[in-house]
């Protein structure tokens, strides 16, 4: 059966009211009548008719203002207007549906035909409800999806940024296409005053390009924070990315390892634009150019984590970019690209305003970004001792000290010395020594230095004086490679003993290497010479311990760090 309407009939003529109302009310739909547009008007406010019977030529208000008003009332709701009429010109039927109408129907009424187009009606008003309905339901929908995005995002970004990317020498810019950017930014200060900064730059936009982000971030922070080296984090972080991305998905990506200490970087890139290293003093553009397949593409066994190693001074900067940058387009359709970049950094003055400038050139370049974009300078700059600890705060609680009274011994041999870094598990043990703790950061560097002694010039037999230049550090570096890879006799042993009770104790590390030895007081002397960096590990173990010795032949290496009483 028809649904029962309710239905407002405007006409002047008391007959013809009463007439049209017989047939509708005859019909089974509920009869409202109004004499004239204006009280049709008002009852429309009042009882809001499904349907209305509109006279077009009526006193008070014609047909075709009380359309106009009726339909301003309704906004989104569909509510048709059936014209009654006389008229036969075109032009007046094209004016009823110019005001508002949806049909006309002309007298003297056909009842079949009446009923016909009230039905025809209806439809068209349930078909407008179900668009309106779903067009309801998408917008809570994808309100929802936006909330959930929003609180996603919202966790995500305190995982993504809960490093050192607001460090006074780093300064970014990211334009998401989305609300997740397939862009990622992540930095970290290392032990030994490193820092570690990871550009990437996932395949698509949005919410899928930022499923790996999560635990890559979370794999960069964790091992950053407990002393893994890049090498071994970027094998891990493809290693991951490998098992949960699926084969379309990759990420493209530059990892910078800045080692202000030994005045070194070490930078792999992956897939992304050419970064630069810019130098203070003479003006030199090194470029930092992909030598590397992307994250997540190639399995453990295959991947080269190779890092290409350069000389770092203060004042130098470094400028990473995703490939949004080169890509960014105009209205021409003219991409960005290289050349003008070059331009941008051929033109520069200051290398303080470098950053700016070719923002700027972004901005008036390009109307539209084709996709995410993000643009990172790091600065290279002494680096306050307060923030070369990235393992945190460990506060001591209220518990009294226990005695403490330990020692424990690890020699690493040829396949160990190639493959393995047992700093990471070295402070894992010694941060469970509550009076350490606050100094997680210098016993790292102690370790650092100590263990890549060994390892160098005592197992390998490396000369530190071919890091004289930029060439120097590449082939120190290809060589200290190359001498792993072959080596097949060897050892560095690495002895921890504690001795403590109460408030005071010591720690004592002892680090020996099968190599020859060395004059360890003429390596000390040295290192004042400007020119050379001989001795300048060595002297810094000096400067950071309580008690530092060697055995006759050079052989063994000691430190001490004293607490309490002894300190």
């Amino acid at each position: 059966m028809p649904r029962r309407l309710s239905i407002l009939i405007a006409e002047d003529g008391a007959a013809d009211r009463m007439l049209l109302a017989a047939i509708v009310a005859r019909q089974g739909h509920r009869v409202l009548t109004a004499p004239n547009g204006a009280d049709a008007v008002e009852i429309f406010e009042r009882e809001r008719p499904h349907l209305i019977l509109m006279d077009a030529l009526m006193p008070v208000m014609d047909g075709f203002e009380a359309a106009r008003q009726i339909k301003q009332l309704a906004g989104n709701e569909l509510v048709p207007i059936i014209f009654l009429t006389s008229l036969t010109e075109n032009e007046a039927l094209v004016r009823c549906l110019e005001a508002g109408g949806d049909d006309f129907i002309a007298k003297p009424y056909n009842p079949i035909i009446l009923e016909a187009k009230i039905q025809a009606m209806h439809r068209l008003r349930r078909l407008q409800a179900t668009v309106l309905e779903q067009r309801d339901l998408i917008a809570r929908r994808n309100q929802q999806l936006l909330d959930e995005q929003r609180a996603a995002k919202a966790i995500f970004d305190k995982v993504a940024h809960s490093g050192c990317l607001n460090a006074p020498n780093i300064r970014y810019h990211q334009s998401p296409r989305a609300l997740f950017n397939g862009d990622l930014l992540l930095a970290a200060h290392a032990p030994a005053e490193r820092l570690f900064v990871l550009l990437g730059d996932f395949t698509g936009h949005g919410l899928p390009a930022a499923i790996g982000a999560m635990p890559l971030a979370e794999t960069f922070y964790g091992m950053t924070a407990k002393g893994y080296s890049s090498s071994d984090i970027l094998r891990e972080i493809n290693a991951k990315l490998k098992l949960i991305l699926p084969v379309e998905m990759f990420c493209c990506a530059t990892f910078l390892d800045i080692n202000l200490s030994q005045g070194m970087l070490r930078v792999w890139n992956g897939g992304l634009p050419d970064g630069y290293l810019l130098r203070s003093g003479q003006g030199e553009r090194v470029p930092l150019t992909s030598r590397h397949l992307p994250l997540g593409v190639q399995d453990s066994a295959a991947f080269d984590d190779r890092f290409e190693t350069l000389p770092l001074a203060v004042g130098d900067r470094l400028l990473l970019m995703s490939d949004g940058v080169l890509e960014s387009c105009n209205a021409n359709d003219e991409l960005f690209g290289e050349a003008r970049l070059l331009a941008v950094m051929d033109a520069n003055r200051e290398p303080a305003q470098l950053f700016d400038e070719i923002q700027q050139a972004l901005s008036a370049f390009h109307g539209q970004m084709l996709d995410d974009l993000s643009l990172v300078e790091v600065s290279v700059a002494d680096t306050p001792a307060s923030l070369s600890n990235p393992f945190g705060q460990f506060p001591l609680g209220a518990r009294p000290l226990r005695p403490m009274d330990w020692s424990t011994r690890i020699e690493l041999r040829p396949d160990s010395l190639r493959t393995a870094n047992p700093l990471p598990m070295l402070m894992q043990m010694l941060l469970q020594v509550p009076p350490l703790r606050q100094r997680a950061g210098t016993l790292y560097t102690v370790l650092s230095e100590l263990y890549s002694n060994a390892l160098e010039h005592g197992v390998l037999l490396l000369d530190s004086s071919m890091k004289c230049d930029a060439a120097g550090f590449t082939r120190y570096y290809d060589e200290r490679q190359r001498r792993l890879e072959q080596l097949r006799e060897g050892s560095v042993s690495i002895q921890l003993t504690v001795r403590g009770e109460g408030g005071t104790g010591w720690l004592r590390v002892c680090v020996s290497d099968s190599g020859p030895g060395f004059d360890v007081a003429e390596v000390l002397n040295k290192q004042y010479r400007a020119e050379s960096l001989d001795g300048r590990g060595l002297r810094m173990i000096n400067q950071l311990t309580e008690r530092f010795h060697w055995d006759r032949e050079g052989k063994v290496l000691s430190v001490e760090f004293h607490w309490g009483a002894h300190a």
